[in-house]
């Protein structure tokens, strides 16, 4: 009986801490984690994000660059952290694929995720003296040096390098680099032939000229690469892309995160963080909790299909 009654005061007594927390929430500083690199799209979408949201919810939002492991050391960080909503992480679409490939120990059930941010193509891009302009150039050349073109992937695995080597029963050799911010520079050094990233993560190099785009990954061509032709346009009918949103450890009060998605729905619909994702060629993409949560179990079933 003592024991009966001291569990149900010790439930009582966190679901009153719990409440209060809630209630007083946010009274300090808090963290983001960012699980890729300094400088690239994932990066500028969660500084943006962060300091748009700062003023919605009275209180400083600091970034932390986690990186390593294709985003899987900063996501498991996150995920592992205090649930008291001063640690969010930046989850990406490596969430839902590292851990059915056993190379992240936390996944997507160890988040409550809030909202979901951003949805992008990608674009397939060379330098701006390579010899290839078209897609269909570019397997071509696979198909004759099978598995030695090089390939600066962003990700390991790459699931945009996966959909067009399926489709062409081709290989490339993939170097893995920590995000668009190393994967980029490595193309433009010709380190590396090609590489595959989102609109937003090369837009600056493409309006300067420095890179080529072969083709963008999307069902129809988008308004910020107006004249780049979709894979489909060109007879490969491969179409990929990312996404990019906001968690908090699984345990986290519910009234927790409905304060951060209200917050975050201000963020992404005031005119500075509007105006930054144009600028970015990034589109913004709200999805509550609910609508992302299920978005991402669906996502994950179908990368499974694409691992098998």
């Amino acid at each position: 009986m003592k024991k009966i009654i001291k569990s149900t005061l010790m439930v009582a007594a966190f679901a009153f801490v719990a409440g209060v927390s809630a209630a007083d929430y946010p009274s300090k500083t808090i963290r983001l984690v960012v699980p890729f690199s300094p400088g690239g799209g994932t990066d500028s979408v969660g500084r943006a994000l962060a300091n748009s949201a700062k003023d919605v919810l009275d209180q400083n939002i600091i970034v932390m660059n986690r990186t390593g492991g294709s985003g899987a050391v900063g996501m498991s960080f996150g995920a592992q952290q205090r649930a008291d909503g001063y640690t969010l992480t930046v989850v990406t679409r490596e969430i839902a694929s590292l851990p059915q490939l056993g190379l992240m120990q936390n996944d997507a059930d160890d988040f409550k995720l809030i909202r979901m941010v951003n949805l992008d193509p990608a674009v397939v891009l060379v330098s701006k003296d390579s010899p290839f302009e078209s897609i269909n150039d570019l397997v071509e050349e696979a198909r004759k040096r099978e598995g030695s073109l090089k390939f600066a992937s962003t990700a390991k695995p790459n699931f945009y390098l996966m959909a067009l080597e399926k489709s062409q029963n081709i290989k490339l050799n993939a170097i893995p680099y920590n995000g668009a911010s190393e994967a980029i520079p490595s193309v433009l050094g010709n380190h590396t032939a090609v590489t595959m990233v989102t609109p937003g993560e090369a837009i600056s190099q493409l309006k300067a000229g420095q890179l080529k785009a072969l083709g963008i990954m999307s069902e129809e061509r988008i308004a910020f690469l107006p004249n780049v032709p979709t894979l489909k346009e060109q007879g490969i009918d491969v179409s990929t892309g990312t996404w990019r949103g906001i968690g908090a450890p699984k345990n986290t009060p519910d009234a927790v995160i409905e304060t951060l998605g209200k917050a975050f729905d201000v963020a992404m619909a005031s005119p500075e963080f509007k105006k930054f994702m144009e600028n970015g060629a990034m589109t913004i993409h709200n999805l509550n909790a609910k609508e992302f949560t299920e978005f991402v179990a669906e996502d994950t079933k179908k990368l499974g299909v694409l691992l098998n």
